[in-house]
């Protein structure tokens, strides 16, 4: 029995140590740590050193990473949000699955396949690897941006796909067909569990958390949340339905919760463990012996077949406006298959679909693939220039400290710097523009490379130490992100944003900022002085004037909070005037003097 534990605990020892080793030097040589977690599962796989001689198993438990990686994304991504991209998820996804399952039916069929093993080839092929992708663009903090998240709505739907595959597949499956009756009670079964995973997402989650935040039990909340993740993924594999997709619907569920940072923080470590374990367990899946006795067919599929795929994706993507840059993006980043190639390559060889040496050569085909992926990416990458700039020059936002925290140095940044840096302040300073932060420094400023949307560039740039959080980015999701997080993180700083409009503004008087300045807005007031003062009006009385327009315009605010948005139009003055005359701006110096016994008449009889 201890002989048996001890092995086990070499094999956990080893496992660690390559990934040690690995992944370190495969990032230093810019390869990307996907690759080196493939490349030390194939070393020490049962085809390499035979050190493991079961990777289905390690497979098995490792697809939990790629589960709390969707239960991550869900976390980020509100109903609201993932209603606004259903246009990318079944729009963009249905024409990208359809164009590339036509094409890549195709091409098994010119390598000599079946019509139905095509077929199921190309369908498996077409799953891009969640995984892979979603960490490519992780490490390079595009996931949010708008070609991040129309990759994110495609994968998505493509997750969504595996349900009715497997279904076909045991529609194709040869001998006596399943009854309508079972068919109809898996998908009862299928129907009831996602709808019972909605109730307790809208009616459980959030007093259990509650509950467990009054016990003040850091632990209790870590195991909180890995019960919230692993049990919606059972409660979704038990319904016949994916796993990822139970907790990526989980994560969706409590997006709008007050603690998604706080389950997002406990759940980060054990995503990117099993996460690597799982690219680990794909490098052992690959069987070198199937590969070297059917090299040039397997090779020659795998260029094929990502050739392929990828210039369907561009083409659909610039049919769908999007630039060359982008189009080349994500035809680079999902140009290869994925993991739920392997559970639907499987099912069809159990149902007898597919042969087993079909089945073992396409599984070959999708690993080689996701391993080719990321050379792919490094080798694209002189044609997308706008995406890589070097960084290794400038300092990282990291151990970081100072009583004003100020995120973006654009030219509102700039200006607001002046006053705090002339008063002795101490500024620290972090923004993403490469080019800015260069040229800054020629200027005698000290501007970190730091992402202000990310909570841990945050932690590391001291915002837990900072009095005030000056947020002056140009973007207003980026600045709604950040506020959500300082509130909800760093309540110890003053919070200062920059507005991008008025319904910003009304927006961040919402989420509770201390104060909040349209960009625009002080130097359009002053603008108005000048001109008046231009046009011969006193400097007193243009200055009561603009006095006057900011009173309205706080007036006009405050109406609007409770209000709406249109509650407070009556306090613009236009230069058209619907009905009565406009209120003037100042009240007369001097009462009115009638100039004929008529004017005085009517005017007496008006104030009576």
């Amino acid at each position: 029995m201890a002989d048996a534990a001890s092995i086990d605990l070499v094999k956990v020892v080893a496992l660690l140590g390559v990934t040690v080793v690995a992944v370190p030097v495969f990032r230093r040589l810019g390869l990307g740590s996907v690759l080196g977690y493939l490349a030390a599962g194939l070393v020490i796989g049962p085809f390499g050193l035979g050190w493991f001689s079961d990777p289905q198993a390690i497979l098995h438990v490792a697809e939990l990473g790629v589960v709390m990686f969707l239960f991550v994304i869900g976390l980020e991504m509100r109903p609201s949000h993932l209603w606004s991209l259903r246009r990318q998820i079944f729009g963009l996804g249905t024409l990208q699955i359809a164009a590339c399952t036509a094409a890549l039916t195709g091409v098994g069929l010119l390598f000599g396949y079946e019509p139905v093993v095509a077929f199921i080839g190309a369908m498996g092929f077409v799953l891009t690897s969640t995984a892979i992708v979603m960490q490519l663009l992780a490490e390079r903090g595009d996931i949010a941006l708008p070609h991040g998240q129309k990759i994110v709505s495609v994968l998505l739907f493509e997750d969504l796909l595996i349900v009715p595959l497997l279904v076909l597949v045991a529609l194709l499956a040869p001998g006596e067909p399943s009854s309508d009756a079972s068919r109809w009670t898996s998908i009862g079964i299928a129907t009831g569990v996602l709808l019972a995973l909605l109730a307790a997402g809208i009616w459980l989650l959030n007093p259990l958390f509650r509950l467990l935040a009054a016990a003040r039990a850091r632990e209790v909340m870590t195991a909180a949340a890995l019960l919230v993740v692993l049990g919606s993924a059972l409660l979704m594999q038990l319904g016949g339905l994916s796993m990822a997709m139970g907790a990526f619907l989980a994560g969706v569920l409590l997006s709008e919760s007050t603690f998604r940072h706080q389950l997002e923080a406990d759940v980060e470590p054990f995503r990117g463990l099993l996460l690597g374990l799982f690219f680990l367990g794909v490098g052992m899946a690959l069987d070198l012996s199937v590969v070297r006795e059917n090299w040039m067919p397997i090779l020659g599929a795998v260029l094929a077949m990502m050739l392929v795929k990828a210039l369907c994706i561009y083409a659909v993507a610039r049919l769908m406006d999007s630039s060359h840059h982008e189009a080349l993006d994500r035809a680079t980043l999902m140009a290869q298959g994925g993991e739920f190639a392997f559970v639907l390559y499987s099912t069809a060889a159990a149902s007898g679909v597919i042969a087993a040496s079909q089945n073992a050569n396409l599984t070959a085909i999708v690993v080689l693939s996701m391993a080719l992926t990321p050379l792919v990416v490094l080798a694209v990458r002189p044609w997308l220039k706008h995406k890589e700039e070097k960084i290794d020059d400038l300092d990282v936002a990291e151990g970081l400290s100072g009583s004003v925290l100020m995120i973006g140095f654009g030219r509102f940044g700039q200006v607001v710097s002046q006053s705090l840096l002339a008063r002795g302040v101490d500024v620290t300073i972090i923004d993403t523009d490469v080019e800015m932060i260069r040229s800054a420094g020629t200027f005698g400023f000290k501007i970190y490379y730091g992402d202000g949307t990310r909570l841990d560039v945050l932690r590391a740039s001291g915002a837990d130490k900072a009095q005030v959080i000056a947020v002056c980015v140009d973007k207003k999701d980026a600045a709604n992100r950040i506020v959500e997080l300082a509130k909800a993180e760093f309540s110890q700083a003053k919070l200062l944003v920059r507005s991008f409009d008025r319904e910003h503004s009304l927006e961040l008087i919402n989420a509770g900022v201390d104060v909040q300045v349209r960009e625009t807005f002080e130097s359009a007031i002053r603008f108005g002085h000048h001109a008046l003062c231009q046009l011969g009006v006193p400097k007193d009385e243009a200055l009561e004037i603009v006095d006057e327009v900011r009173r309205r315009d706080a007036e006009r605010v405050q109406l609007e909070l409770a209000e709406g948005v249109m509650a407070g139009t009556r306090l613009m003055i236009g230069n058209v005037a619907p009905g009565p005359t406009p209120t003037p701006f100042t009240r007369p110096r001097t009462a009115a003097t009638p100039l004929t016994a008529e004017t005085a008449e009517a005017t007496q009889g008006s104030r009576e």
